[in-house]
């Protein structure tokens, strides 16, 4: 048998060959694949591709018989010149060869649009007997999607209890999946240190399930459970974590003077979830609206709520005691605050009446506690007392050494 080479691959006087492989192809859904068959010497023989999970016959030679607008065939002949035609330790004499070059060709399969269903494994096939093929794979890759039925939706917990954010998501390659907060704020894990227990921050969290211990309202928010595969686009879906928790009340001024005619503004600060219903009361006239007299101002931002009294044109009938109060479907809470006229306070019934006011730095725990702990709260209060006017100090303190 005498063999001739063809730019280093065989080239056999009695039948077709396989110039190269078929390689394997990999691409993403909706994109376009070509699979590439090279033959020498085909001669009378015909080359075809077929599906190789079902023998499904995809062309023959160069016409398509599958009906699908998707699916092409391409051929590209190769002509060599004769005098290119060498055999081992001897040249091929030209007058002994056709008068026509050798014809060697190209089978094109292409693919466009890919789909989930394209993938597998396609055959180029030449009808020799017997048939000789060649196998090229095609595998698709897909981007992610997250499984709405295996995912958290939003979930709601008392402060304290525990609480687990799963996200399941598919693709090919298998997706990648992290968590992080929709305000760009840090996830918050509780650890335990030498210390005692504390949060520590982190930018995202490397996991399909994110589980939270003992859970805090800071950690409270939207969560974005990420999924990626480096197959555009990444997907997420969005988890509200609501906690629960009592009211908490905070009354910014517990003691607050003011010179008649004047605008005089209470605050309070309020942390409840769910949100509150919050209003004014002054005793003993009732519940405060806003109009002509009062201003009633809230300003929400997460379970936080500033509430803001503002009473105009301060009057003698505006004496006394206003509380903020602030109630969920867990509870209600309240804050007090005592508004006074400048100039005509009474310090003595103030001290009477301490067991049920607090004086900012707690000058009502120190008329309660020993002499050496009320010495102590006296000197703290009375450094709180400086922005007061220097007539309301001397009364303060001649009343509580006279209790004495």
């Amino acid at each position: 048998m005498r063999t001739a080479f063809n730019e280093g691959f065989p080239i056999y006087s009695f039948g077709p060959k396989f110039i190269a492989p078929v390689e394997n192809q990999t691409a993403a859904i909706g994109r376009e694949v070509t699979f590439s068959c090279s033959v020498s010497n085909i001669g009378k023989f015909k080359v075809g591709w077929l599906r190789a999970s079902d023998k499904m016959i995809i062309s023959l030679h160069t016409k398509t018989v599958i009906q699908n607008d998707r699916i092409a065939i391409k051929y590209e002949p190769i002509f060599i010149p004769k005098k290119k035609l060498v055999s081992n330790n001897y040249s091929v004499n030209e007058d002994s060869q056709k008068s026509n070059d050798v014809v060697n060709g190209t089978w094109r399969l292409i693919i466009r649009q890919l789909k989930e269903t394209d993938r597998g494994c396609y055959m180029c096939q030449i009808n020799t007997s017997p048939m000789i093929s060649q196998l090229g794979c095609l595998d698709i890759l897909v981007s992610p999607d997250i499984l709405n039925n295996e995912t958290s939706t939003d979930i709601s917990v008392v402060e304290g209890e525990n609480a687990t954010l799963v996200c399941k998501a598919i693709g090919r390659p298998s997706p990648r999946i992290f968590w992080k907060r929709e305000d760009g704020h840090p996830i918050l894990l509780r650890t335990i240190l030498l210390n005692g227990i504390n949060f520590i921050p982190v930018p995202i969290f490397n996991s399909s399930n994110l589980e939270l211990y003992r859970i805090d309202r800071k950690q409270m928010g939207t969560y974005l459970c990420i999924a990626s595969n480096d197959v555009h686009p990444a997907v997420s879906k969005r988890v509200t974590l609501s906690v629960n928790f009592l009211p908490n009340i905070q009354a910014l001024n517990q003691l607050l003077g003011a010179p008649l005619g004047t605008d005089v503004i209470l605050e309070c600060n309020v942390e409840a979830y769910p949100n509150t219903v919050n209003y004014w009361f002054k005793n003993p006239n009732g519940m405060l609206l806003d109009g002509s007299k009062y201003s009633i101002e809230e300003k929400r931002d997460g379970y936080k709520v500033a509430m803001r009294l503002t009473i105009k044109r301060f009057h003698k009938e505006d004496i006394g005691s206003y509380s903020c109060i602030s109630s969920n479907s867990l509870g209600k809470v309240e804050g007090i605050s005592r508004l006074y006229k400048i100039g005509e306070f009474d310090g003595h019934s103030l001290m009477h009446e301490s067991h049920h006011i607090s004086i900012l730095a707690g000058l009502a725990e120190a008329a309660r506690d020993s002499d050496t702990k009320s010495s102590i709260s006296l000197n703290s209060s009375v450094r709180c007392f400086k922005s007061y006017n220097y007539t309301l100090l001397l009364i303060l303190l001649r009343n509580y050494f006279s209790e004495r």
